[in-house]
């Protein structure tokens, strides 16, 4: 980090402490003390240990996979913050939880996508850096400034590592197309979409494959993997139409219920995900997973951020 640069603060919520110490490293920093534990009817109790008082301070909170309690964690780290005099308050968060109910897709739903901006914003939060928001329209939730991450150039470049071929992206589904075009355009090749209906939130029904993969490597892109039941029922569709190798990129590892054991059955030969959401323990013994670290991304925001640079410039 450059010496003209106001030294941060950072401190690290429960979700995932690994991630938070990686960013730290890469900044040269130690992570900013504090006390987080429980009160005995199970409320939150924090209290920060040094002085915030005129400082930069970054909150890093992904919010997943408990993302209750994670949610109200973060909320009660930025009051803390902000009621401590801090000069700002930038919410790191890895993944941001609640993005896929970004709109009212059915009769009296909640937009919570939209709630869970007003309550950073409520609480004091100053900036947002995220990254690869599951819609990009995320950005206009919020009245403060958000950074939306890319974690692309990682994973193409763990991508290659495995497969230097060409090959044909595939978009699971028709909300990955521009995600899949990106990866695409990146690589020089062409692409092909996956035609999904979802039966209920944790089943899909896969019709049909617009594009050619026969006789060709595939490489799956998604923003995220829950169930896995998208992702490997459009790894099926191609292997049944043909292709040859099938390889996956996704940038959140949800991995909720059975994904895992599905995973593992499935046609898909290697899953890149990021570190976005700290691992479960199965899913060590899971041979296909490959991580990635994302940390070097959100350190460099975070040194843009404090240097009154660019963020966009990472990506040229």
């Amino acid at each position: 980090m450059k010496a003209e640069h106001r030294t941060p603060l950072l401190f690290a919520g429960s979700s995932h402490k690994e991630l938070a110490k990686e960013i730290a490293d890469c900044l040269g920093v130690p992570l900013a003390a504090i006390s987080l534990g429980r009160f005995p009817d199970g409320e939150i109790s924090l209290q920060i240990l040094e002085s915030v008082r005129g400082r930069d301070t970054f909150v890093i909170q992904t919010i997943a996979p408990d993302p209750n309690n994670q949610l109200m964690e973060l909320l009660i780290m930025i009051d803390a913050l902000k009621r401590a005099s801090a000069r700002e308050v930038v919410a790191v968060i890895p993944y941001f939880g609640y993005c896929r109910q970004d709109r009212k897709d059915r009769p009296r739903v909640p937009i919570t996508a939209k709630l869970v901006a007003n309550l950073l914003v409520r609480a004091g939060a100053t900036r947002v850096v995220t990254m690869d928001l599951h819609a990009g329209q995320l950005e206009g939730f919020f009245d403060i400034p958000v950074d939306n991450l890319h974690s692309r150039p990682l994973l193409e470049k763990a991508y290659r590592e495995i497969n230097f071929g060409q090959c044909v992206v595939v978009a699971p589904d028709v909300g990955s197309i521009k995600l899949a075009r990106a990866y695409a355009n990146d690589m020089g090749c062409s692409i092909a979409v996956v035609d999904k209906q979802r039966i209920d939130p944790s089943h899909v029904h896969t019709s049909m494959i617009i594009g050619d993969v026969n006789g060709k490597d595939v490489l799956l892109a998604d923003d995220m993997c829950s169930t896995a039941e998208t992702l490997v029922s459009a790894a099926k569709a191609c292997r049944e139409k043909g292709a040859q190798r099938v390889i996956a990129v996704v940038t959140h590892r949800l991995l909720s219920g059975k994904a895992l054991e599905a995973i593992e059955a499935s046609p898909i030969e290697v899953l890149i995900v990021s570190n976005t959401i700290a691992a479960p323990e199965s899913s060590r013994e899971v041979s296909k997973i490959r991580v990635v670290s994302v940390a070097s991304l959100f350190s460099q925001a975070i040194d843009c951020i404090l240097a009154q640079g660019s963020i966009s410039s990472q990506y040229e």
